[in-house]
């Protein structure tokens, strides 16, 4: 078959996967695809962690109409199926029970368990495994998940919003461009703010530091999108934060990681780190405890530190084309030479860097 042909249903099993975007973490995100002919005769992807994965959906779904054709064809799935039992049994050992012929693989799964055992139980039961036609967009499908992995760390996006003059929180007194001094902080339109929710939600955690934690007090959850709230994260090396916090009172619980103490309650877990760097440490304890990535918020002084210390993978950046600040909190500052993709949502300009460092990022 034409490899455009074949890319073209691998890039459907794409659009499949990220409909499980922010609900199958720590697993990949993965769609699968039956053909036959030319002719799609099943589709799935991997909902819920835990829950069935892609190549189970899609069998499923072909099963209710094309049962008799599942064994005559090809099934192309955006990523490796897995070899071995976790949370649900093999896929390869599926695709080998249905008699499928021919399976095209996006990319192969890096993960230690995997890592080219699914392919190889494939072929060593016959089935003709075709790869290499669109790996590098099957990679950054899952830059989350490969970064993980490969990296030994979350995958790590940053996020600030600021003024036309580069100010993160205005001073006193009121910012030009039509802003009263009641909506000052506001710097972004409710629009865009819907869309940092939808972020937020594709994403294991949220992280601000302490200072960010008292002054805004948020409640760091995604109430105005979908799907479930990412774990909360406040980094406040003394240990010490307000009771009242809306973020301690709003639901699922906080990690707060400090210098001095390690205790729990209903609302907070406050988890020491030891090691001489802190945010190497943080990094190595969420690794540890399986959190896929991290949305860093703020303040000005965390972003700052994980630019400077080249540990970012994502840079979003909000400005708000029409206000200007005048003075207050300048916004961090990136390294030169990045290359960006800026699109326009109202007055807001919505920039996002990515750190070419990082090989699973397109």
């Amino acid at each position: 078959m034409d490899t455009g042909i074949q890319r073209l249903y691998l890039e459907r099993c794409f659009q499949l996967a990220r409909l499980g975007a922010g609900s199958v973490a720590p697993n990949p995100m993965v769609g699968a695809v039956l053909v036959y002919n030319n002719r799609v005769i099943g589709e799935g992807y991997h909902q819920r962690y835990g829950e069935a994965h892609a190549e189970v959906n899609c069998i499923q779904n072909a099963l209710q109409q094309h049962a008799a054709l599942i064994g005559k064809a090809t099934l192309y799935v955006s990523l490796e199926p897995c070899a071995h039992f976790g949370k649900t049994p093999p896929c390869a050992d599926l695709v080998i029970r249905h008699k499928i012929p021919k399976v095209v693989v996006g990319c192969r799964d890096s993960f230690e368990e995997v890592d080219g055992r699914g392919i190889g139980k494939l072929r060593d039961a016959g089935v003709e495994v075709i790869e290499h036609i669109a790996t590098q967009e099957a990679m950054a499908l899952n830059k989350r998940f490969f970064t993980f992995h490969e990296k030994k760390r979350p995958y790590i996006i940053l996020k600030w919003a600021q003024t036309r003059d580069r100010i993160m929180a205005a001073s006193s007194g009121s910012p030009k461009g039509g802003m009263t001094a009641g909506e000052r902080l506001m710097i972004t339109h409710p629009v865009t703010n819907r869309l940092v929710h939808r972020w937020r939600s594709e994403e294991a955690a949220i992280m601000v530091g302490a200072a960010t934690a008292v002054m805004d007090n948020p409640l760091l959850d995604n109430r105005n999108w979908f799907g479930k709230t990412p774990l909360k994260i406040v980094v406040a090396a003394s240990g010490k934060l307000p009771d009242d916090l809306k973020l301690l009172h709003s639901g699922n619980t906080a990690w707060v990681f400090n210098r001095r103490q390690e205790k729990k309650s209903k609302q907070a877990e406050w988890i020491r780190v030891e090691h001489e760097n802190l945010m190497a440490g943080m990094l190595d304890i969420l690794f540890e405890r399986k959190v896929q990535s991290i949305f860093v918020e703020g303040g000005r002084q965390l972003l700052q530190s994980f630019i400077d210390a080249g540990l970012w993978d994502e840079v979003r950046v909000i400005t708000n084309t029409r206000m200007i600040a005048g003075n207050g909190l300048p916004a961090p500052v990136l390294p030169e030479k990045l290359l960006p993709h800026t699109t326009m949502l109202g007055a807001d300009e919505i920039t996002i860097y990515k750190n070419m460092h990082n090989p699973f990022i397109v």
